[in-house]
């Protein structure tokens, strides 16, 4: 029936705001952030299933987990140490780009060989650069927010291509909230830097 929303873009705005929150609680060092970041995720892969984007709603699987070990591991670190912001040396961000961008060829030639993925490069590409982007969340590296500002405008062009407008809209927020999340998490940094010496 004309003017009836479909179930996909209800699920994709429910989606949506969760991942708003999850990322607006995570730039506050909220531990609640990954309890929005699992239900946003598990909402996610349906929608990724039914757009073709193998990868992504392999991605958002993954999300699930990390989103479990995350909310392990902050709640953990907070009674051990106040789970501090740390910086990687560049020679780590170097390595990991290298090898991230090894698998993402890897995995983006067996996705285009073995399924009808659409975009399965940039796709594969995206999906495994987000994961270290996680890691560096959950780790609370201070250098995630720049892989995440770079992984948004690339995802961002990926979802609008595939018609997920709000998506698209969703992850251009998340650019925006990326500059936010390296500003407040470097003068954290830099306040616990001070405090400690």
């Amino acid at each position: 029936m004309a003017g009836e929303v479909s179930s996909i873009t209800i699920v994709e705005i429910v989606a949506t705001v969760a991942n708003l929150l999850y990322i607006i609680f995570l730039i506050k060092e909220k531990i609640v952030c990954w309890s929005f970041g699992i239900a946003g995720s598990l909402l996610s892969i349906y929608l990724f299933v039914e757009t073709r984007l193998y990868s992504e709603a392999v991605l958002y699987g993954l999300y699930v987990g990390l989103g479990c070990w995350g909310w392990l591991r902050w709640h953990q670190r907070l009674e051990i140490d106040n789970n501090p912001i740390i910086q990687w040396p560049l020679q780590f961000h170097w390595w990991a780009l290298l090898l991230g961008s090894i698998i993402s060829l890897g995995l983006g030639y067996a996705v285009h060989t073995y399924s009808d993925a659409e975009r399965p490069l940039l796709d594969a590409f995206t999906t495994i650069f987000s994961l270290l982007a996680t890691y560096l969340e959950i780790t609370k590296v201070l250098e995630t927010w720049i892989y995440w500002l770079i992984l948004n405008v690339v995802t961002m062009w990926l979802y609008h291509d595939r018609a997920l407008d709000i998506y698209a809209v969703l992850i251009g927020c998340y650019s925006i909230l990326s500059v936010w999340g390296f500003l407040k998490w470097r003068r954290a940094y830099r306040l616990q830097s001070s405090i400690s010496r």
